[in-house]
């Protein structure tokens, strides 16, 4: 797998590199005045068309010429695959490169990805650990797929959410995919540890512009490629064996979903639109609050530098759930336990940033 995880990243770098020279007129488009625009100058947006392609080109080599690679994954499953998530993530693409698909369309997208994803893999939430609930949902036809689908199609957009500063949103996903990796190695599934492994490939590729120098961002493209692949893994791996609880998938993503929960509920009990952009967001409250102003006198390396030790907070952060999510990966009651932590350990962190009450060991 390690030739899987070297041409992803060789793929992905030299896609992002050629889109970071040549994409520079279409970032003009995105506006100074956008209230989630933490940087100086017109960065292009593209890094996530980078991310597929490597990814993507991986994927076709694991399953070429009679599965050199002994993954039981053909070149015609990996094709089948890319042309699923395409429509996410070219609705995506678009978005980055022209500013003006609204937010319901790109939603749309990754539902209907989902929904072709769900329907020719066969995939659905068939155990969610409460008796209740699974329950109710055998009653209703097509109802594990439709949770699996409404779940699939919501996480790209919370994996786009905290792609907010260099390097976030990325190392976050890297973490999440080592995660599923070591336990689908864990229950002998070769195929989803080498999808993993691709991805990871793909996005260190991109890593390597976007941190710290912030060359490159990853953009909605992005956010769409490791949320529905993420997604994807996450399903297919609890489906696949039993052994895996159904809240390991949600410990490991608690940190984007809760943060995509808590928006909407915040952005509601406010009077505003769940998709209007707002600076509210725990990583921007974390980057305006408590990291320290970096002298310089220049304005733009300033704000580089905010940009860039914001980041490390939130990998810390997600690292609060991924961690335990890896150690009892089969183990139910403790997961759940675990992801109520993490919401309680949220919202009080929070408030306490929102009410100036930050401790001073939290203050570099």
């Amino acid at each position: 797998m390690i030739s899987l995880l070297v041409l992803s990243f060789f793929i992905a770098a030299v896609a992002v590199l050629v889109f970071m020279r040549r994409a520079r007129r279409h970032a003009r488009r995105y506006a100074a005045d956008m209230p989630q625009r933490f940087h100086k100058g017109h960065v292009p947006r593209l890094g996530g068309a980078g991310i597929f392609m490597g990814m993507g080109a991986a994927w076709l080599v694991a399953g070429w010429s009679g599965d050199p690679f002994n993954l039981g994954w053909s070149a015609k499953s990996s094709a089948v695959m890319l042309l699923c998530l395409a429509p996410a993530v070219l609705g995506g693409i678009t978005e980055d490169v022209t500013q003006r698909v609204p937010v319901r369309y790109r939603l749309g997208l990754t539902l209907g990805s989902a929904l072709l994803l769900c329907w020719l893999l066969k995939l659905g939430v068939y155990s969610t650990g409460i008796g209740m609930v699974d329950k109710g949902m055998s009653l209703v036809p097509y109802g594990a797929m439709l949770l699996a689908v409404v779940a699939m199609g919501g996480l790209p957009h919370a994996f786009n959410i905290i792609d907010g500063y260099n390097g976030l949103a990325a190392t976050v996903a890297v973490l999440v995919c080592v995660a599923i990796c070591h336990v689908a190695l864990q229950v002998g599934d070769r195929q989803l540890a080498a999808m993993m492994v691709c991805l990871i490939g793909a996005t260190l590729g991109f890593l390597m512009w976007n941190y710290p120098s912030g060359k490159i961002f990853a953009g909605d493209g992005g956010a769409y490629v490791w949320g529905l692949v993420i997604a994807v893994a996450c399903v297919t791996l609890v489906q696949r064996h039993p052994l895996v609880s159904p809240w390991f998938p949600m410990l490991l993503l608690i940190y984007p979903v809760w943060e995509t929960l808590f928006s909407i509920y915040r952005k509601v009990a406010r009077g505003q639109s769940p998709g209007t952009a707002d600076a509210l967001h725990f990583h921007q409250l974390i980057f305006r609050r408590i990291v320290r102003v970096a002298f310089s006198d220049d304005e733009a390396r300033q704000l580089l530098a905010r940009n860039n030790r914001t980041s490390p907070y939130l990998w810390m952060f997600a690292a609060m759930s991924i961690v335990p999510a890896v150690l009892f990966w089969n183990n139910t009651l403790l997961l759940m336990i675990f992801c109520g932590v993490f919401v309680a350990t949220y919202v009080t962190a929070y408030l306490m940033i929102v009410r100036f009450k930050v401790p001073r060991w939290l203050r570099p």
